[in-house]
C-alpha cells in the first residue's frame, strides 16, 4: 500500500501562484509512484486564528473547521509544505494552521518547496523547518527553492521549472519516502501503546 503524501498550500493571499506550484509538486510526487497524493489548500480550510478553547493536544475540538482540518492532515504519512517567503518569513496561514493541532503532526516528515525571487524562499524555509521540528515532525534537509519563479510560469499557469528544480524535487521525495516509511512503525508503537 502506498504511502500517504499530503502537499500543503500555504498562502492563502489573494492573487497567489501556490496553488500552481503545488500542482506541480504533486504531479512530480505522482510520477515518483510511491505516494497516494492529495494537496490540501489551506485556502479551502478557512482556518481563523487558534480560535479553540482547548489545547489542540487534547484533541477536543470544538469548531468544524479545525475537525475537517484534523482529519485531512491525521492520515498523512508524509507532507510537502509549499511556501512563498513574505518578509523572510513563511506565511502567517501555514503557521496558524500548523498550531491548530498537534498529535495529527508528530513523527511524520516533510518536505519544503520554497518558491519567491532570487532567494526562492530560502529563508521562509529554514524557518518553517525550525517550527516542523518543533512540532515534532521530522524536517529533511532537501529543500526545493525555486528563484524567479514567475518566469517559470507558463501562459496556460502551469509551472515548468528548469532541470536542477526537477531533480531536486525528485532526490526529495527519495528521501521523504525514506523516512516516511521508517517513521511509519514508530507511529504505530505510539498509538498501541496510548
Amino acid at each position: 500500500m502506498a504511502l500517504k503524501l499530503k502537499v500543503i498550500t500555504a498562502s492563502t493571499r489573494p492573487g497567489r501562484i501556490g496553488p500552481i506550484v503545488s500542482k506541480w509538486v504533486a504531479e512530480q510526487a505522482g510520477a515518483h509512484d510511491k505516494f497516494d497524493v492529495e494537496i490540501l489548500d489551506l485556502d479551502s480550510f478557512e482556518l481563523p486564528f487558534l480560535d479553540e478553547p482547548n489545547h489542540p493536544a487534547m484533541q477536543s475540538y470544538t469548531k468544524e473547521h479545525t475537525k475537517k482540518w484534523s482529519a485531512a492532515v491525521a492520515d498523512a504519512d508524509a507532507f510537502v509544505f509549499v511556501t512563498p517567503e513574505y518578509n523572510s518569513f513563511p506565511p502567517a496561514s501555514v503557521v496558524n494552521a500548523l498550531q491548530a493541532l498537534v498529535v495529527e503532526w508528530e513523527r511524520k516528515p516533510a518536505g519544503v518547496v520554497s518558491y519567491g525571487g532570487i532567494s526562492g524562499g530560502l529563508r521562509a524555509s529554514q524557518e518553517l523547518r525550525t517550527l516542523l521540528a518543533n512540532m515534532n515532525i521530522m524536517p529533511i534537509k532537501q529543500v526545493v527553492p525555486m528563484p524567479m519563479v514567475f518566469g517559470d510560469i507558463t501562459e496556460s499557469a502551469t509551472l515548468e521549472p528548469n532541470e536542477e528544480v526537477r531533480k531536486g524535487a525528485g532526490l526529495m521525495l527519495d528521501e521523504l519516502h525514506v523516512w516516511a516509511e521508517a517513521l511509519k512503525p514508530v507511529r504505530a508503537e505510539v498509538r498501541a501503546a496510548a
